[in-house]
């Protein structure tokens, strides 16, 4: 099992630094992502399943793990789109709080029988200190001020609370990060275009990644924001990786 690597420890990752057709800019403005979002909802979880060969489950529940949920705790599930991750959260007995800014993807997400909110991560309508944990899975990178994000997430949880941060990451391996970038701009755009309702997003979605800081980068952003003891442990070779962090009492 891949082990958790403490920020501090030296460390060998190789860096790169509407159902309408809509793909956002890098600039992630936020209507745009929005939009582009609303635009895969309907096929959005099918989607994922594809075009990850069913990491995504895998992934889903090795978030919970890290998270480490008890009975009777609050989560907020940010970027939660249509509440597949806050099922898996709900497993551990905790009340889960699914939070998106897409109306499209939570409304896509309706039938699912967990509560949900639409929120910006960048000024969340939530008092301070009002979670035990808080998670956000492969939403970071797509919003216009990440470190904001993470300042607010800080501010919602409680002291001791942790945060966890799921995430399209740098493989650690040559080979496979070749690899898995030829992927990502060739043949990702490929797929989406047989399974998803909005197949242009995913171009976007495949340069966001390759432009998202590597493993050590993202530890020492979330650090910088009043994170501490921030970790992080890699899944199928570094293609996603998991960030831990604690918020002092």
């Amino acid at each position: 099992m891949p082990r958790w690597v403490r920020l501090g420890e030296q460390v060998r990752v190789s860096g790169v630094a509407k159902t309408q057709s809509h793909r956002a800019s890098l600039d992630k403005r936020p209507h745009e992502v929005a939009s582009m979002f609303d635009g895969v909802a309907r096929r959005y979880d099918l989607t994922n399943t594809i075009i990850s060969g069913g990491q995504d489950r895998y992934w889903r529940r090795a978030t919970r793990k890290a998270l480490a949920p008890r009975p009777g705790e609050r989560l907020l599930d940010l970027a939660a789109g249509t509440g597949v991750s806050t099922l898996e959260l709900q497993k551990s007995g905790a009340w889960c709080l699914a939070a998106d800014f897409s109306q499209g993807m939570l409304a896509a997400g309706q039938f699912r029988r967990v509560p949900m909110v639409a929120a910006d991560a960048t000024a969340l309508p939530f008092a301070d200190d009002s979670f035990d944990a808080v998670t956000i899975s492969y939403g970071l990178r797509n919003i216009v001020d990440a470190d904001l994000a993470l300042r607010e997430m800080l501010r919602v949880t409680k002291p001791g609370g942790r945060l966890v941060v799921s995430e399209f990451s740098t493989p650690t391996f040559p080979v496979l990060r070749t690899v898995y970038m030829e992927y990502l701009m060739k043949a990702l755009p490929v797929v989406a275009r047989t399974v998803s309702s909005n197949p242009d997003a995913y171009v976007y979605l495949a340069e966001s990644i390759r432009a998202w800081p590597n493993q050590r980068q993202l530890a020492m952003r979330i650090a910088a924001t009043g994170w501490a003891s921030v970790q992080w442990r890699n899944l199928t070779g570094g293609i996603v990786a998991l960030h831990r962090a604690y918020k002092l009492g």
